[in-house]
This record gives C-alpha cells, structure tokens and sequence, in this order.
C-alpha cells in the first residue's frame, strides 16, 4: 500500500519528479504573482484602497515561486518545461474561471464585478492550495530539505486564504453577496474538475518517469476519481462558505523574503 507521505517522498528522492513538481509549482506561483500585479495596478478607482493588500498577495506568489526554484537549485536541477496538461492556472482560464489574461494585459480599469470575480476565484483556489500546504506541512514541515519552504508557504496561504474571507464579507456587506455567492458556486464546481485533471495528469507523468506498475498507477487514477466524487456530492462546499478569519489584516504588512536555499 501506499499513502500521500509515501507518494510524495518517492516524488522527492527521484530528480526527474522533484525536478517536474518544482517546475509546475514555480510556473503556478509565478503566474499568480503577475496575475495580482496586474489586478493591483488596474482596480477601479472605487476599489484603490486593496492596491497594497492585492500587491502583497501577489509579492508572497512570487516568492513562492522563487523558493521552488532555490529549492532546483540547491539540487543542481534546472526547470523543466510544464507540460499543458499539468498547468492548473490556464485550464482554469479556459474553463472562464477568473480573469481572463487578455484582460489583464490591456491597460484598463477593472470594474467592481472584476475585482468580485478575482477575489471569488481566489477565495476558491486559495482554499485549494491551503488544504495542500497543510498537508505536507503535516508529514514533511520538518524535512531537511524542503520542510522550511512548505513551512513558509503554508503560512502565507493560511493568509491569502484570511484576506479573500475578510475583503468578500466587507463586500457582502456592502450588498454585493448574491454576486460573490453565484461567482463563488460557479468557481467550486469547475475547480474540482479541473483539479482532478490536473492531479490525473501529474499523476501520469510521475508515474511514467518513475516506471510505476500499471496496478498503482490505476489505484491513484481512482483516489483522484473518488475525490472528485466526493467534492461534485458536497465537498466543494468548504470552498464557498465565508466566516470571518482569525487572522485580521493578513495581507496588511510588506511580503517576507525568501529563505536562501545555497
């Protein structure tokens, strides 16, 4: 049998797959990072009060990004191209989720409906990404490899994830809450599709450049199936509800450094 802490060890100890996920998860933080830059510089002007906590969020991606790549070069590695199939951020362009690129690239500004939408979409993906720090913070936060960059990362999700709950409530407030909860349903149900063919497509790639039986490669097909099972009967809901966080103000400050990995 195998189990998530296995799994991702054998994806750490081989350099092809560590080299793999590195590059995804650095290519995924890379293009939050200017997604948000973009936002910061285009929010209406109704809206100019999130600049700093929009450019902050944007600042921790790339950061994140960076770490993944200290992380490579610790090891010797360089980045390998993300296969199509594995990129998380543009599947979910197509699918209409969030703002398009194309918008983001013109010089214009965002309306209140956009900044609704990026701040849904995030509240949706974040969640997704704040599960997955926090379970390997679980089984490798103390990795003498990798375990300060998840450590550090698991934190600025659990933030990323407080300030979409607190910026949605303020708008909700202001009588914007069955626009946010439309955008936040359409946003679930077309992330957990996504995610399941982005994990069955990572799953694919690791399990070739690690030559995995057909048998294992058939039972993580199916975990990943039955999770999405699972989250199309009701998981997804967690990633709609809003609740005030216990961090208040979490993008408030100026974003970390990142740790050096020489």
């Amino acid at each position: 049998m195998f189990s998530a802490r296995s799994l991702f060890q054998e994806i750490v100890d081989n350099d092809d797959t560590y080299r793999l996920f590195c590059s995804i998860a650095a290519s995924g933080e890379a293009q939050g990072g200017w997604e948000n830059g973009r936002i910061a510089a285009l929010l209406p002007a109704s809206m100019r009060d999130l600049a700093p906590k929009v450019t902050r969020h944007g600042a921790d991606e790339d950061k994140h990004g960076r770490i993944f790549l200290g992380l490579l070069h610790k090891r010797g590695l360089t980045p390998v191209e993300v296969p199509r199939e594995t990129d998380y951020t543009m599947l979910l362009e197509r699918r209409g989720i969030g703002l398009a690129h194309d918008k983001l690239r013109r010089d214009e500004p965002l309306g209140e409906l956009d900044v609704i939408t990026y701040l849904a979409h995030s509240r949706v993906t974040e969640q997704r990404a704040a599960d997955q720090m926090e379970m390997l913070t679980k089984y490798f936060g103390d990795h003498p490899e990798v375990g300060k960059a998840i450590r550090m990362i698991s934190h600025d999700e659990g933030n990323h994830l407080a300030y979409c709950h607190e910026e949605l409530l303020r708008l909700a407030r202001a009588g914007h809450g069955r626009t946010i909860q439309r955008t936040l349903h359409e946003c679930a149900h077309a992330e957990i599709s996504v995610y399941r063919d982005v994990s069955l497509a990572v799953m694919d790639h690791m399990g070739r450049l690690l030559g995995w039986p057909k048998a294992k490669s058939a039972a993580l097909a199916a975990g990943i199936g039955a999770m999405y099972g699972y989250e199309r009967l009701g998981g997804w809901r967690r990633m709609v509800t809003l609740r005030m966080p216990e961090r208040r103000n979490a993008l408030g400050g100026p974003a970390g450094s990142a740790p050096e990995f020489a």
